[in-house]
């Protein structure tokens, strides 16, 4: 006989559910739009997740934000740095004749020094640099004031100005007496000043007086900028005349020669710079790149585009994490040191900008064009 079906574990089958014609139309019409919609959403997702993101996401925030403009100007030749105050309370910001200190938190002008030197006229200042918290050290150029005549103009003078009594502080200094120094430049992170001439690079401390020569016979043409790394183990010399290349040139103080050159610019490079703790370098260059290298080696580490136009100053964060950039297309761009992305673009200048430093502290940016000084505070 056949098995009996185990009615116990086996549960009766349901009748078929029946489905009006007219609404099934309607079910099939509705889970095909169901199937559109699915299938236009993953579309959307897989051709372009940056529009989908953008509706939904806030916008980055900003890095710096302005915190205003001042008509003068800081160093334009050479590192602006030392024109923050050591505290990163002040910015001296040469206005004219005078010196005018921007008090960085409160966004007044915290006082107006008047620099003036018995018999000398037409006071031109290249820079104002703070060599103390009390203390100005102010390089210019002005005209002996000789009665009845026109005067004569003097060479780069180099003087100390008290902030707080607003009068000088010691004697006024020549610098570079008999000519032929070029270039001469203000070095916020030694504390001298280097200037070059006939194969001989001498760096002067004018807190000190105290003098050091470097002298490199094979050196047979001036270069155009140099720089020297914080323990004062290498030198970096810029745009040297009659040279085949436009890469920078790398020397050894310690062993006194050519060690090595920063390879791969196409064009003039406008200025270079060492992080604060030598491990890396920055250049700026007309080709409108930025570039950073690792000291020692000397491999090129990161190439940063997006400016539009030559570079003209580059130079990192106190922390060595950021690096800030101007150029001829008056913007001043910042990036990640660590990977090269481009965090902000900061388009406030009407002209083109030539220097740009951060304050000893990181919270805030000054860049100077011929015209005017802009500062940026941080705000994460």
């Amino acid at each position: 006989m056949p098995d009996k079906p185990e009615s116990s574990n086996t549960e009766c089958p349901q009748p078929p559910t029946v489905i009006p014609a007219k609404a099934g139309i309607h079910l099939r019409v509705r889970a095909a739009r169901i199937a559109v919609t699915a299938a236009f959403l993953m579309l959307s997702s897989v051709v372009a997740p940056g529009q989908v993101e953008t509706a939904t996401a806030a916008p980055p925030e900003p890095v710096f934000t302005s915190e205003g403009r001042i008509e003068g100007h800081l160093a334009l030749t050479y590192s602006p740095a030392a024109a923050f105050s050591p505290d990163s309370k002040y910015l001296a910001v040469i206005v004219d004749e005078k010196v005018a200190l921007k008090d960085l938190h409160d966004g007044s002008i915290a006082r107006v020094l008047r620099p003036a030197i018995p018999k000398l006229s037409e006071l031109s200042m290249d820079s104002a640099n703070f060599i103390s918290p009390t203390r100005l050290l102010i390089l210019a150029r002005g005209r002996i004031h000789v009665k009845g005549e026109a005067g004569e103009g003097t060479p780069l003078l180099a003087f100390q100005w008290y902030v707080d009594q607003d009068s000088l502080f010691g004697k006024v200094d020549a610098v570079g007496v008999g000519g032929g120094y070029s270039p001469i430049a203000y070095l916020p992170g030694l504390g001298y000043i280097g200037m070059y001439r006939e194969g001989k690079i001498t760096l002067w401390n004018p807190a000190s007086n105290r003098s050091a020569q470097f002298t490199f016979p094979e050196l047979t043409h001036r270069p155009g900028l140099f720089a020297f790394s914080p323990d004062g183990h290498w030198l970096l010399l810029g745009r040297v005349e009659s040279n085949s290349t436009a890469d920078p040139m790398v020397v050894d103080l310690v062993q006194k020669k050519f060690a090595d050159v920063l390879q791969g610019h196409k064009a003039s490079v406008l200025s270079v710079m060492f992080s604060g703790d030598g491990r890396q370098v920055v250049t700026a260059c007309e080709d409108g790149k930025v570039r950073i290298f690792s000291a020692g080696d000397w491999k090129l580490l990161q190439t940063l585009s997006g400016h539009y136009g030559p570079v003209h100053w580059a130079d990192f964060s106190p922390d060595g994490k950021l690096v800030a950039s101007v150029g001829e297309d008056k913007t001043l761009r910042l990036w990640s040191a660590g990977d090269g992305r481009l965090l902000q673009t900061l388009e406030e200048s009407r002209e083109p900008l030539l220097t740009v430093a951060f304050s000893p502290d990181g919270n805030f940016l000054a860049a100077s064009s011929e015209k005017a000084v802009l500062v940026w505070q941080r705000t994460r």
